[in-house]
């Protein structure tokens, strides 16, 4: 989605390089105080432009608010990537990513919030598209970790296994336990044979 509609082809290099820096300060404004927390004033408080400068390239707060949610999304995905570059065998890759992920959310709690806050925003506005765009994009990383591993459906292997990440992270914030533990419940989940 274009952030100023009819606009976008018409946009310099330089004009794209401000609504990046717009962006990105709404990024560290929704890491730092939330969804609730992320208005215009606080957003050109955290980065260079204005508030007139932010009105004119982003009209509606939610496609920007969209924009940095995508960019945090799209950094947590490249964060685990990278993760996974580092282990050669597949299992092994598999778990430290898995490790990461959750390391993640319990080094900055904060990330697991505002991504709850703000799935739950998107679905009171009947925008389910960009939670969708994340999930999928998770999931796919996921089912391209699992395929090595000859599991039956990686796909759907790696949708319950997003789904087990997902509510582990709220758990992890009532009850933490070690990643060692929660390996154990991760092999049954990824590898047991459905339907025997």
């Amino acid at each position: 989605m274009s952030a100023v509609p009819g606009r976008s082809d018409r946009l310099s290099p330089n004009q794209l390089a401000k609504q990046e820096q717009i962006v990105e300060a709404a990024r560290v404004v929704l890491a730092r105080d939330g969804l609730a927390g992320c208005t215009v004033r606080a957003i050109a408080d955290a980065g260079p432009l204005t508030k007139s400068a932010i009105h004119y390239y982003f009209a509606d707060i939610d496609v920007l608010i969209d924009r940095a949610m995508a960019a945090h999304i799209t950094a947590f995905a490249a964060g685990l990537r990278e993760v996974a570059a580092k282990h050669d065998e597949p299992r092994q890759r598999l778990f430290a990513v898995l490790e990461e992920y959750l390391r993640v959310f319990a080094a900055n709690p904060n990330a697991a919030f505002l991504w709850f806050e703000y799935w739950i925003a998107a679905g009171r506005a009947q925008h389910p598209q960009a939670i969708d765009v994340m999930l999928t994009s998770l999931a796919e990383l996921l089912a391209e970790l699992l395929a090595p591993l000859d599991v039956d459906d990686p796909r759907a292997r790696a949708r319950a296994l997003l789904s087990y990440l997902l509510g582990t992270v709220v758990q992890q914030r009532v009850r933490p336990r070690p990643f060692a533990t929660l390996r154990a419940d991760i092999e049954a989940l990824c590898f047991a044979n459905y339907g025997q």
